[in-house]
């Protein structure tokens, strides 16, 4: 971290664009309008709105809207793996039906920079050349994905709140929304047959940290002009009340860190939420304390946001994690990935007593400030758990008002479903459960039923001015990635991996005479996760006989064919271990020929 620089604070309005150093980046004045005439453009062809992500699922949010001959995209982000997929890094949005339209597509355009809104840009960009469209902090993140994915020659478009852009038929104007992360907007699409509003994620925050409340005045106007059809944020249908404020967070700090006086303090959160860590930042400066980043991802945040001026980081407060041993635990505070107990993070690698530069000791204070993904509990009590077994002293969310969410809850949705009038509404980011929760409330505010559509992944939904329809289904799913390989491993190679996971692996091994189909030396039993060779000499010799009970009873119906000879040693072996053992490993047998 001793690249960073402790710049002072500067508007993000004022960035400029000397900061995306290897992307072309463009600017279009702030004054540019939208064609007025485009309401009145008369068509028969309906607007497709084709969600290649973020419907039945968390993750990888992707939404196409195409009229006639042109497409725009809106957001093109990634999930995280779950159990399941073995191995797997990333699970991306399927985009062949991008890749095989690449010349209708006039725009991508990104709500904010979360990874499940920016993070399979890269993917799509090596397909497909299009100019993107965000603001400054989200093209500053989208740009670090792009270099390290080698790709220099993206157009990305800095835009602000109030800025529409002409893209074809379409027309796109952005509007500012509270969220965990700064620079986040909904959008308003005009089209042929009517104005779209797509929420992105969003909360009404009444106190943001930084910046303005959510644009109530010009989302309001929008539902007295008339909406078609609104695309709302479903994250947490289930959730009563409403979200409380980012600032309720920053209470919390500043009592935890007064009773943690003689103590070092570990804050673990998302990397993307600046909000939180420049609260935590501010808590520092307050005790006196130094700060320290750990992780890639927050480190690579942290650099950008201060670069940008979102973060302010008064001088010397920043240093690099390496130094951390010159300072006693009472001047520190370490801010670091892990909130998700993800197994490569920070935290985790603390837990395991893993990390090259910080141990946890009895003087830690570690304040994990979020709240489990839905999947993730059991992989973050596990971290909790190893962590208070080194002594630290662990907070998390159950104990005390150390996260707030950056989605919108029931009434905040009813909120946004008034203002809007829709004729039509199709709630989107979310799993079949907060889908139909959201349904749901669109009905309480008056909505009729026959006019919300909850659709799937790949469905092409039709509107036009007066009607909201299902049609076929396009090509769409997951691509999952592992390391430089994508979409090369699929539901076979998953399927695979589960059963060497959970039962291992026999492999036989011997030398057959091509001639006279003796076997000449073998079978010799390698076993993987299976049993231990050496203490189960008994069931490897009964291997052995069953291999050669196998061969001879094909020998004496004369089959001599070497597929035949494998196929039967597998299906006797198998069945032989199942009865045996009750387990059923991987069999595979090798024949080498003289």
């Amino acid at each position: 971290m001793a690249n960073y620089k402790n710049n002072k604070k500067t508007s993000p309005k004022k960035t400029n664009n000397k900061v995306y150093k290897k992307v072309n980046i463009s600017r279009i004045p702030t004054k540019s309008k939208a064609n007025s005439k485009s309401n009145k453009i008369s068509s028969k062809s309906p607007l497709k709105i084709i969600p290649l992500g973020g419907l039945e699922e968390i993750g990888k949010n992707c939404t196409v809207f195409e009229y006639e001959n042109e497409i725009i995209v809106v957001d093109c982000g990634l999930a995280f793996p779950d159990d399941e997929m073995l191995g797997i890094d990333i699970v991306i949005p399927d985009l062949t039906y991008l890749t095989k339209n690449k010349d209708k597509i006039k725009g991508v355009f990104i709500t904010h920079g979360h990874e499940d809104h920016i993070g399979a840009v890269p993917y799509l960009l090596k397909e497909i050349i299009a100019p993107v469209y965000s603001r400054a902090l989200t093209l500053g993140l989208i740009e670090g994905k792009l270099e390290e994915h080698g790709i220099g020659n993206a157009k990305l478009i800095e835009k602000k709140p109030g800025d529409k852009v002409k893209c074809g038929k379409f027309t796109v104007e952005f509007i500012h929304v509270n969220h965990s992360i700064p620079d986040a907007v909904a959008f308003a699409i005009n089209t042929p047959v009517g104005t779209i509003l797509m929420t992105g994620d969003f909360k009404f925050d009444s106190t943001p940290i930084n910046g303005d409340m959510i644009d109530i005045a010009r989302i309001s106007e929008l539902g007295r002009n008339g909406v078609l059809a609104l695309l709302s944020d479903s994250t947490n249908a289930e959730r009563t009340g409403i979200t409380l404020s980012e600032k309720t967070v920053g209470a919390s700090f500043e009592s935890l860190f007064k009773g943690a006086k003689k103590d070092r303090i570990i804050v673990a959160t998302f990397s993307s939420n600046i909000h939180r860590m420049q609260q935590i930042i501010n808590e520092a400066v307050k005790c006196g304390r130094k700060v320290a980043v750990s992780g890639r991802s927050m480190t690579n945040v942290v650099e950008v946001a201060t670069r940008l001026g979102y973060l302010s980081i008064p001088q010397g407060v920043l240093i690099d994690i390496k130094s951390i041993n010159s300072y006693a635990p009472h001047q520190l505070v370490i801010i670091t990935t892990g909130s998700q107990g993800e197994p490569m993070s920070a935290l985790h690698r603390m837990a395991q007593k893993q990390h090259k530069n910080v141990t946890i000791t009895p003087n830690d204070t570690i304040i994990i400030s979020a709240s489990p993904i839905p999947g993730n509990e059991k992989t973050v009590s596990n971290v909790v758990n190893g962590l208070m077994k080194l002594g630290a002293n662990v907070i998390y969310e159950k104990m005390y008002d150390v996260h707030v969410s950056g989605h919108a809850c029931k009434e905040e949705l009813k909120m946004m479903l008034a203002m809007v009038k829709p004729k039509f509404f199709i709630p989107v980011h979310g799993e079949e459960k907060q889908l139909s929760h959201h349904k749901e409330l669109a009905r309480q505010v008056g909505i009729k039923d026959k006019n919300i559509l909850i659709s799937e992944n790949g469905r092409v939904i039709e509107l036009n001015k007066n009607s909201i329809s299902q049609k076929e289904t396009v090509h769409s799913g997951r691509v999952l990635v592992d390391g430089y390989g994508v979409g090369d491993v699929g539901s076979i190679v998953l399927r695979d991996r589960k059963h060497l996971a959970e039962d291992g692996i026999i492999i036989v091994v011997m030398t057959m005479d091509s001639a006279s189909g003796e076997v000449v030396s073998g079978p010799d039993i390698v076993s993987r996760g299976f049993v231990y060779v050496r203490e189960s000499e008994e069931l490897m010799n009964d291997i052995k006989e069953t291999v050669y009970n196998s061969i001879d009873r094909l020998y004496n119906n004369d089959v001599y064919d070497w597929v035949a000879i494998k196929t039967k040693i597998r299906d006797e072996l198998s069945r032989f271990l199942y009865e045996r053992t009750k387990r059923s490993p991987m069999i595979l047998p090798i024949i080498m020929q003289i």
